[in-house]
């Protein structure tokens, strides 16, 4: 099947990620993931960088389940973290509480030599104190959906 016989994929740029939920990370569970790397949690109150990810996607506006739906994905196939990137404009703490905003930025479909057809998904997240509202990182992810359905 070339990129020409397979139907586009669903126009879902724009989609909403903001969160209601509010995130904190406690002491006990910044311990317990240092420790479980090799480290111990640093003195200064700052929680491990790895945050990032895990406040982001937990308190994002949907669920992997949801955004895989959003994408007309089942989530039973298998999704694929393809990339991850941050920018941290201040340290992850320890106690403090925050909230995520994020949109879809893309959703392109591929033709894979190993995959076959495949969906790109492309999504922002931004991690905001909910004291103060301030933005102190911001990432982008990259999903693969490998689309099992268009095979040839």
């Amino acid at each position: 099947m070339s990129g020409a016989d397979f139907p586009p994929a669903p126009d879902v740029a724009g989609t909403s990620l903001d969160g209601t939920k509010i995130f904190t990370i406690t002491a006990e569970e910044n311990a317990d993931l240092c420790r479980s790397t090799g480290v111990e949690p640093a003195i200064d109150g700052s929680a491990h960088p790895i945050y990032y990810y895990i406040a982001t996607q937990v308190a994002m506006g949907k669920t992997v389940a949801g955004v895989c739906e959003t994408c007309e994905f089942d989530v039973d196939d298998g999704p694929m973290m393809g990339s991850s990137g941050v920018k941290f404009s201040e340290p992850l703490m320890v106690g403090q509480s925050y909230k995520v905003t994020g949109e879809i930025l893309s959703l392109v479909r591929k033709q894979s030599r190993k995959l076959g057809v495949m969906d790109v998904l492309t999504y922002r997240l931004r991690l905001h104190k909910e004291a103060d509202g301030s933005c102190i990182l911001e990432t982008d992810n990259v999903w693969v959906l490998p689309r099992k359905e268009l095979a040839a």
